[in-house]
């Protein structure tokens, strides 16, 4: 039987129950994909992106306690989590984007050419 997430320091069971969702089902499944991938998975099933809970997840696969993240590191990892959230359409927005283009609220290039 294989540990579950929450056996990583740092994770509980909410974020145990938010990995179920993205379809990651075990502590070493977790591992491999690693911090940044997970991430992005977590949001892509929906997660809420929330800046603390990136760092804690990189910092528990690292076996660190979550506030030893600090300085020049903890700036490296908030552009990770910006790049990470910037590059994931979430279920919500792709409603929203394609909402607005049933009203035609969006403009596209094409809208923009002169004649």
């Amino acid at each position: 039987m294989s540990d579950p997430v929450s056996s990583i320091r740092n994770l509980g069971p909410a974020f145990e129950q938010a990995c179920a969702t993205a379809g990651i089902h075990s502590a070493q499944e977790l591992r491999d994909l690693g911090a940044d991938a997970a991430y992005t998975r977590l949001l892509q099933a929906g997660t809420k992106p929330h800046f603390i809970g990136y760092y804690v997840l990189v910092m528990g696969l690292q076996g660190r306690p979550w506030n030893d993240c600090k300085g020049a590191e903890k700036m490296a990892l908030r552009d990770r989590f910006d790049a990470i959230k910037a590059s994931v359409s979430t279920p919500l927005q792709s409603q929203m984007i394609a909402d607005l283009d049933a009203i035609g609220v969006r403009v596209t290039p094409q809208d923009l050419k002169l004649a």
